[in-house]
């Protein structure tokens, strides 16, 4: 059985589908299979949906590890392949995703997720909050944040709504795939909670050991979201972004 996925833009199925194939490596995380490619969409396999699993949270935690040692030639880069900037949002309400070359993550992460998603926002941020976001800019430049790890291969926007719990075990769907830290897509499932959120970051860890200090790290790393929602949704999530940045400023 198949799933027609339309898309608004005639980009957006060749992101998604080069991301799904970007993310699929020997003995990492399942990801959905795109079965064709047509103008504004994608067919793709049918999941069957089943309950969250302990077993399968840990499967799923060791299977992601892999998945991010794949790595990539930068922080920042797409998907093999691609080219130009990438998409983010929801379909009917994308914006891109700017994409680039980057030797540290947290470089990166200024440059690239949390500085233009604050213009973005205009308004939504006081001159005193954006003062803030500057600060915490210029700390991660400075590699404050950064771990000496490689860049990862991550989903990108793996919040629980994108883990499909099926008989067979998790699997990936809705990418944002590019290069940049691994702990990026761990702190997403938390964000909005994820079901055996413990059993998959143990396991994870068990299988490639996280960094000292990661979980003071975990609203660092929602930020780039949390701003998403921002500029897409407003409410009370500036209020949440800007919490955030003055914690780390």
């Amino acid at each position: 059985m198949s799933y027609l996925k339309t898309e608004p833009s005639e980009r957006a199925p060749d992101w998604e589908a080069a991301g799904l194939a970007w993310l699929r490596v020997p003995g990492g995380a399942e990801v959905v299979r795109v079965l064709d490619r047509r103008p504004g969409a994608l067919e793709l396999e049918s999941l069957r949906s089943a309950d969250p699993t302990p077993a399968a949270a840990e499967s799923f935690g060791r299977r992601l590890a892999t998945t991010h040692s794949a790595g990539a030639a930068a922080f920042g880069v797409g998907p093999d392949g691609w080219h130009g900037d990438g998409l983010q949002g929801p379909v009917d309400d994308l914006i891109p995703l700017p994409l680039a070359p980057f030797d540290a993550w947290g470089d990166m992460y200024a440059s690239l997720r949390i500085e233009p998603l604050v213009e973005r926002a205009g308004r939504r941020f006081t001159r005193d909050q954006r003062a803030d976001f500057g600060r915490l800019c210029d700390r991660l430049q400075s590699g404050d944040f950064d771990t000496g790890e490689p860049p990862a291969r991550v989903h990108g926007d793996l919040w629980s709504g994108n883990l499909m719990w099926t008989p067979g075990g998790c699997v990936l769907i809705d990418p944002m795939a590019h290069a940049s830290h691994r702990e990026v897509d761990l702190a997403a499932l938390a964000l909005f909670g994820s079901p055996h959120l413990s059993r998959i970051v143990g396991a994870y860890d068990e299988a490639a050991p996280l960094a000292g200090g990661w979980r003071d790290r975990v609203p660092l790393m929602h930020l780039h979201l949390v701003l998403l929602h921002v500029v897409l949704f407003g409410g009370g999530y500036a209020a949440q972004a800007a919490s955030i940045a003055r914690r780390y400023r």
